[in-house]
């Protein structure tokens, strides 16, 4: 029998994000997900190493790369529309859900529950990895408004401050430490960032 979950899953790299915006470098989904996979390990073993937590830096990895899974289903729905109001952030919380759970009956019966913990991760179970995760997914937005003003596109100055903003408010320390000690070297260039 044919199973099309990960056919389903190569289709993040099809959904561009930021759609709403000029762009000077484009980037989807896939992209993206690795990225926020990345810095939510990061922001893990921060918390680990310095800030003496024991967090599962590897499931926030995991569940970095595939927390936008649901878009593959739903699209890219821009941030300002997606939080317009608590009755449209819940809608689309729900719909995210279902989209997952469709997603999820495209594997076969034996690897559904190794699947399901990743794309729809226990609150409790994991509950401050999953705010890491959210760390890392604005930490990443800011990271491409860097990026874009480096290149001289002005576009995303204002989603520049207000990520920042947002970054600052989830109170993370793990967050903090990032943006203290590795965000500099994103506003340069290679030759100032290598070896």
């Amino acid at each position: 029998m044919d199973h099309s979950f990960f056919a389903m899953i190569s289709r993040l790299r099809w959904i561009d994000r930021w759609a709403l915006m000029k762009n000077s470098s484009k980037e989807n989904l896939s992209e993206h997900s690795l990225q926020v996979g990345m810095l939510s390990h990061a922001l893990a073993i921060i918390g680990n190493k310095r800030l003496g937590k024991e967090l599962n830096a590897d499931k926030c990895a995991l569940f970095g790369m595939y927390h936008d899974v649901s878009e593959i289903l739903t699209g890219d729905m821009p941030t300002p529309v997606k939080y317009f109001n608590a009755e449209i952030a819940n809608a689309y919380k729900d719909i995210e859900k279902d989209a997952c759970e469709r997603l999820l009956s495209l594997l076969p019966a034996d690897l559904y529950e190794s699947y399901s913990s990743l794309l729809m991760p226990d609150d409790k179970l994991y509950e401050y990895e999953k705010k890491l995760v959210k760390g890392a997914d604005k930490l990443s937005a800011y990271i491409k408004c860097l990026e874009e003003k480096k290149s001289g596109n002005l576009e995303f100055a204002s989603a520049e401050s207000s990520t920042l903003e947002t970054l600052h408010a989830l109170n993370l320390d793990e967050v903090e430490i990032f943006l203290k000690e590795f965000i500099p070297a994103y506003s340069k260039t290679l030759d100032e960032i290598k070896p």
